[in-house]
């Protein structure tokens, strides 16, 4: 199976400026996260940025293509790229954000498979069980619901679904075990990237903050299967990527 990665990298922070050419082990962040697509096995490897910066260090080991400055999302940007590197409509395209250096190559390998498989779906993504009540309730975790056809259902930043025997009494009574949290890893077939971008952004999108919820707002199908490798710790901050080094 062959399956393109596109690696959108942007130098600006708030909480951790130029995180994609941070240290790591004497290289930069992001070559880390091309080193991960290439032994998940892609035929290719993209890296997508707006700056010179990222541009300058990421083009000897990877396919550079900047971008405008302007995009709203990461998938604006992805379709700029396809656009520009003539990748053919038919193709499975996998994004990987540029801030993962320690995503399984497993994991990048499964979502393009899974788009392969389930040809009613327009896109494929991945979860992973949620082990504490803490995650059930904390709103930057976001929950997926599917159906009995690793569908999709609904992505959310609140508890889904709600107990509401439990949670109406006391919410911090919620079983775990019932919630699966959304990793951010996306797979689609490239002319569907350039129909997503077509669409008018969507009030639920807004609502939660959450792009994908444009996809299933227009009646697109999202495959979401369990991650066969445990996802990585995000690295937000300067002091999240010393302290996954360091243990």
């Amino acid at each position: 199976m062959s399956f393109t990665v596109v690696i959108p990298a942007r130098y600006g922070s708030t909480r951790f400026p130029g995180k994609p050419l941070a240290d790591i082990q004497g290289k930069p962040m992001i070559q880390h996260v091309v080193d991960r697509a290439h032994e998940a096995g892609a035929s290719k490897v993209i890296v997508a940025t707006d700056d010179a910066r990222i541009q300058e260090v990421a083009r000897s080991f990877a396919t550079v293509c900047m971008t405008a400055s302007t995009h709203q999302s990461g998938t604006e940007r992805i379709a700029e790229v396809l656009e520009k590197e003539h990748i053919s409509g038919d193709s499975i395209v996998v994004n990987v954000q540029g801030d993962e250096p320690f995503i399984p190559a497993q994991n990048i390998q499964q979502v393009a498979s899974n788009l392969a498989v389930a040809k009613q779906c327009e896109m494929a993504t991945l979860s992973t069980p949620i082990s504490n009540t803490e995650d059930v309730l904390n709103p930057n975790v976001v929950k997926v619901l599917v159906n009995t056809h690793n569908e999709a259902i609904y992505f959310s930043r609140a508890a889904i679904p709600f107990e509401r025997n439990r949670m109406m009494a006391n919410p911090s009574d919620a079983d775990p075990t019932l919630y699966f949290r959304h990793i951010g890893i996306y797979a689609y077939r490239a002319n569907y990237v350039q129909r997503y971008v077509s669409y008018a952004p969507s009030a639920l999108e807004h609502i939660e903050s959450l792009e994908q919820l444009r996809a299933l707002w227009y009646g697109d199908k999202i495959h979401c299967d369990v991650a066969k490798a445990p996802p990585p710790v995000g690295v937000d901050t300067p002091d999240d990527l010393a302290r996954l080094l360091k243990g």
